[in-house]
């Protein structure tokens, strides 16, 4: 595995947020959802993210997730995708979101 230094590492702004919007995206090439993050001073951004075998649009709101907001954006068809949602893939491969462990600000910042 390539090493990054501390600064490197310091630059990947990775921020919670609670989704407030989560609906189908069925002109992704992936199975995805169109999902909107209020991630608090930094308002309210949104992601195509390909969690569909967990998660249903409704289950997904007011869920906590962590975000990386300093990527740019990204084309995803006819969606701008301006965050990205953070996961693990499980065994099988579909992705598992990424929260903290209890409630915090949304926008905090990952130390």
């Amino acid at each position: 595995m390539e090493q990054i230094s501390w600064q490197e590492f310091e630059r990947t702004d990775i921020r919670v947020g609670t989704i407030v919007a989560a609906e189908e995206f069925p002109e992704a090439r992936k199975p995805a959802y169109k999902v909107q993050v209020d991630l608090g001073p930094l308002g309210i951004k949104k992601s195509s993210a390909q969690i569909t075998k967990h998660y249903k649009p409704e289950k997904l709101l007011g869920m906590q997730v962590l975000c990386v907001t300093n990527l740019g954006k990204k084309q995803i068809g006819s969606y701008m995708s301006e965050v990205l949602v953070t996961g693990f893939a499980d065994e099988n491969g579909d992705i598992v979101l990424a929260q903290p462990a209890g409630k915090v600000p949304n926008g905090s910042k990952l130390m």
